[in-house]
């Protein structure tokens, strides 16, 4: 079994020795009482960012203290390292002003689970609750390293008074609703406090494919790329149709916009960046096809038979109650 925390040994080195330091200094008095998972997680150099977000989103007192819904008192925390919110451009603390409080709150409770998950009971399970109800997380193994949804593993079993720390790449997003509803939530402006994805959602609107985007009994999980509104910007310029404003999508055919993002959409059930790989997928538009380029650093390029250059993973592996959205910087064209 080939772990990330042995190649990262300097990484999860720091954080045993911040725990063992900590506990040191603050437990002469309290029987040599080991530091909190808040204080495991926040207090290295690496995870300031991790800290200031646990401030804003109100979670840090929680995760000082035992867990009142566990028998055990104890947490689990997958730890996003400085660099991890840096993919975001989430770089600096006021940063984290760009994300809507309630969402950045509930990005964080997704990184918690209830009780003590070690190393072997991590790589064992198949998903991992998370203190969002009914919301989950996917352990994946890719060339024999291990991930959580798309974010790689880095090390692993940091010990806390009331919990357990395991390190990752990548800041894991979920929104609790459907494809649909989690376009709405970022056009809304309720994820990030610019809006995102307006004409994306114009665009499914006039297309008519809400309902085959929106869970339901029965009804299947998708891969989704998902352009941002400056790639549907760009688009009108390649089309000579000016697309300034989501409703210039009502500009072009129907048909064309429907071909469009049935381009953008695979019959797949849903998958993170840790489960693609390099070679052609079949999109819902049966006569065309994508093309994803090499995995590397987590993320993947991906084009369209139209297009001239392949679009980047803006923000990848974001999990959804039907699917995996990935938003990506350009228009995939048939």
């Amino acid at each position: 079994m080939k772990i990330n925390r042995f190649i990262n040994s300097k990484l999860a080195f720091g954080l045993i020795a911040l725990a063992a330091a900590t506990g040191f200094s603050s437990c002469n008095k309290e029987n040599d009482a080991k530091p909190t998972v808040a204080q495991v997680a926040v207090s290295m150099p690496g995870f300031t960012q991790l800290e200031a977000a646990a401030i804003r989103g109100g979670v840090a007192i929680a995760l000082s203290n035992k867990n009142p819904n566990d028998p055990s008192g104890n947490y689990t925390v997958f730890a996003p390292t400085n660099d991890a919110f840096a993919r975001l451009g989430l770089v600096n603390p006021q940063d984290l002003n760009v994300l809507q409080k309630p969402f950045l709150t509930n990005v964080l409770l997704y990184h918690v689970s209830s009780g003590s998950l070690n190393q072997t009971q991590v790589m064992s399970a198949g998903n991992i609750p998370s203190l969002i109800t009914g919301v989950t997380k996917k352990v994946i193994v890719r060339n024999n390293e291990y991930y959580i949804n798309g974010s790689k593993i880095l090390a692993t079993d940091v010990q806390a008074d009331n919990g357990i720390v395991h390190v990752i790449d990548k800041v894991l997003l979920a929104t609790g609703a459907d494809i649909v509803g989690s376009a709405v939530t970022l056009k809304n402006a309720q994820g990030f406090i610019t809006p995102e994805l307006s004409f994306l959602v114009e665009a499914v609107l006039y297309a008519d494919l809400a309902g085959a985007l929106t869970k339901g009994p029965g009804t299947p999980s998708f891969t989704v790329f998902a352009p941002t509104d400056q790639a549907f910007k760009d688009l009108g310029v390649i089309l000579g149709v000016p697309l300034n404003v989501p409703a210039d999508i009502r500009k072009l055919p129907k048909d064309v916009v429907t071909n469009v993002l049935l381009n953008h959409v695979i019959a797949d059930g849903g998958k993170f960046t840790s489960e693609l790989f390099q070679g052609t997928l079949n999109p819902l538009l049966t006569t065309s096809s994508l093309t994803l380029g090499a995995y590397n650093n987590g993320v993947l390029p991906v084009s369209g038979r139209g297009n001239a250059q392949p679009a980047n993973m803006v923000i990848p592996d974001i999990q959804t109650t039907n699917g995996v959205v990935h938003i990506i910087d350009r228009v995939l064209l048939p």
